[in-house]
């Protein structure tokens, strides 16, 4: 299994590598700005940015021309690398990734997030009918994860085994997790014939799935956090916040004006998400994903606390988060969050 794991690194550092194949820059200057997504709908708000260039047009009605490069990686653990070493500003990750990032980094580079997304719940599924809870997962199981155990659902999978099993085993179930992407797991487990029979997803490969009546939700993100939470965010330094003033409020405002096109027009919504990520769903199934009563499109943070204080608890992270403050930058003294 550990040879298994360096495998995936690797070649998950390779597909790191050759997607930063633009000329790298020490420094952006104001109206430059490089952005990473991720591929799925918790992500949509990124999504309508990029269609609608909406950062562009923000900047334009301040008199910045703003050139905006973009690309996609899957999973949190090459995303934080990117962020890391300079070759993204700006990325979509999960509150977990997050959690890890704003930690490792706090009093030098201080990564903190910009702004929420999406409070879209993510489901631990299975094709196996003898797993009905955490609890049924042995050794001749593995589930799919973008990142084993420092993925959103990685992390969210930890706190159910804190659960059932106590905090000292946590990452019980980490060894059974395999790297690969979403879509990747989706096609496996709708074969049935795969080595894969859990996929720990997120929207909409979830959803695709579950049209299977061979398939079936073990555990949502909502069962273990107790209630919606944000899942979602969009993370940037202080320092790159603090060298680009007029391009940081520009993105901002754009994450806002997507927010409200979301809100106002799920159809156009759907159009944008199958658009950029070049899904083959049709509109009308991404729509009532979009209209999912636990699903919902913002900037500001849901229930986000728990899991910091949870990863502070068992070790994973340093320090402890006290206020969804610490991990965000409030950019508005009487924003709400939590």
């Amino acid at each position: 299994m550990t040879t298994t794991c360096s495998l995936h690194r690797f070649f998950a550092i390779c597909a790191w590598l050759a997607a930063f194949a633009w000329p790298m820059h020490p420094a952006h200057a104001e109206g430059r700005v490089s952005i990473v997504d991720q591929y799925g709908i918790g992500s949509l708000l990124l999504k309508v940015v990029k269609d609608q260039k909406l950062i562009e047009k923000e900047g334009a009605r301040t008199g910045l021309d703003i050139d905006v490069q973009w690309n996609t990686l899957s999973g949190g653990a090459a995303v934080n690398e990117a962020l890391l070493s300079g070759a993204a500003d700006i990325a979509t990750i999960g509150i977990g990734p997050l959690m890890t990032i704003w930690d490792r980094t706090r009093e030098h580079q201080d990564f903190r997030a910009m702004a929420a997304q999406s409070a879209v719940p993510v489901y631990l599924v299975s094709n196996d009918p003898r797993i009905r809870s955490i609890r049924d997962i042995g050794e001749k199981d593995r589930i799919a994860v973008v990142s084993v155990a420092v993925s959103q659902q990685g992390r969210l999978l930890q706190m159910a085994s804190a659960k059932a099993f106590g905090d000292a085993n946590y990452a019980q179930l980490d060894r059974f997790e395999v790297n690969m992407p979403h879509a990747d797991a989706t096609t496996a487990m709708l074969s049935g014939n795969s080595v894969i029979n859990l996929h720990f997803s997120n929207a909409p490969y979830q959803y695709q799935e579950l049209e299977n009546p061979k398939i079936h939700k073990v555990v949502s993100s909502t069962d273990i956090l107790g209630g919606p939470s944000t899942a979602s965010v969009v993370v940037t330094s202080a320092k790159w916040r603090k060298d680009n003033p007029k391009t940081y409020a520009a993105v901002r405002a754009a994450l806002e004006d997507a927010a409200k096109l979301v809100s106002n027009d799920r159809e156009q919504a759907a159009a944008i998400y199958i658009r950029q990520d070049g899904s083959k769903l049709s509109p009308a199934f991404v729509e009532r994903i979009l209209n999912d009563k636990e699903a919902s499109f913002g900037t500001s943070p849901q229930n986000t606390l728990q899991l910091g204080t949870f990863l502070h608890k068992v070790g994973v992270i340093r320090h402890e988060p006290k206020s969804w403050r610490d991990y965000f930058f409030a950019d508005a003294p009487n924003a709400q969050g939590s």
